[in-house]
């Protein structure tokens, strides 16, 4: 099941996608938004009510937004594929944990929204990723039960601007967190739809051209690992997203790099979910906050 939020000539929503285009509104199903229908544990019975509904929008009427628009938390994780370790050339061993760090809602735009380049810096960057969504809330969870605490998965752009990664000596905060600077979507595909032993691949292309290709099966820390990992510190909430990492292939690993610019088309894909597509543009002047 597709499920993903919208908005329609300002109303917000969220619905299901049927077929390739048509769009199930479930905004009207007693539920403010799929976030508040996860923490209702509401799916099944949204999804058997939705068989009952009329499409009544297609894809091509709505803008939209991140599957999950306002989560509590954004939780991602970095060096994460086995041979991003060895792309640092430090000699240094596998990491013992995973590297985390937030984000926020706003850093992210919806699927057709175009990403962001600040006018503080000329090294917007992708990195493209597969994105855990949060159905049921826990602490402490078992990697045995991880998956079940799962409500989805879906497409991620985890857009970086890389020389305001460097502002701080301990952390990379500043240069995760642009506004639009990323993007995920373009829906959340439900976790019966997914083995959760069977591999899935990532594929970044930038203007057609691939960039990012690799398997879940080469992540040092994987999905129900993660899960284990972040909820020992921190409870995890219907709705709250974990990005799990990106393969190598990100432009500042080029030489020279190979930053995003306007115009530019990003394209991240994994198959059974589909592919998040974003623009590029530079911040408008009005975007800005005035000068003191």
């Amino acid at each position: 099941m597709k499920l993903l939020s919208f908005e329609h000539r300002g109303r917000a929503s969220f619905g299901l996608l049927r077929g390739e285009q048509d769009i199930v509104d479930l905004g009207g199903q007693g539920h403010a938004d799929l976030r508040a229908a996860l923490a209702a544990q509401a799916l099944p019975a949204l999804a058997e009510r939705a068989a009952g509904l009329p499409a009544t929008l297609r894809i091509d009427q709505v803008r939209l937004l991140p599957p999950i628009p306002a989560p509590e938390k954004i939780i991602c994780v970095g060096v994460n594929y086995g041979n991003r370790n060895e792309e640092y050339k430090d000699g240094s061993a596998p990491p013992a944990y995973p590297s985390v760090f937030p984000r926020f809602p706003g850093s992210f735009v919806g699927h057709g929204q175009p990403l962001l380049r600040p006018p503080e810096s000329a090294q917007l960057d992708y990195e493209g990723e597969i994105a855990i969504v949060i159905g049921r809330r826990g602490r402490r969870i078992a990697a045995a039960d991880a998956w079940s605490h799962v409500a989805g998965l879906t497409c991620a752009n985890e857009g970086t601007v890389r020389d305001w990664l460097r502002h701080g000596k301990f952390n990379v905060t500043q240069g995760k967190n642009f506004d639009a600077s990323g993007s995920m979507g373009p829906w959340m595909v439900t976790a019966d739809a997914f083995d959760p032993a069977a591999p899935l691949t990532v594929t970044t292309r930038v203007n057609g051209e691939q960039r990012q290709h690799d398997t879940t099966a080469n992540l040092m820390f994987p999905f129900a690992e993660l899960i284990r990992y972040i909820s020992i510190w921190t409870t995890l909430e219907p709705g709250d997203v974990i990005s799990t990492g990106t393969p190598v292939g990100a432009g500042v690993r080029f030489d020279p790099p190979r930053f995003l610019k306007p115009g530019d088309v990003v394209e991240v894909e994994v198959p059974g979910i589909g592919i998040l597509s974003n623009p590029v543009a530079d911040e408008q002047a009005h975007d800005k906050e005035p000068a003191c």
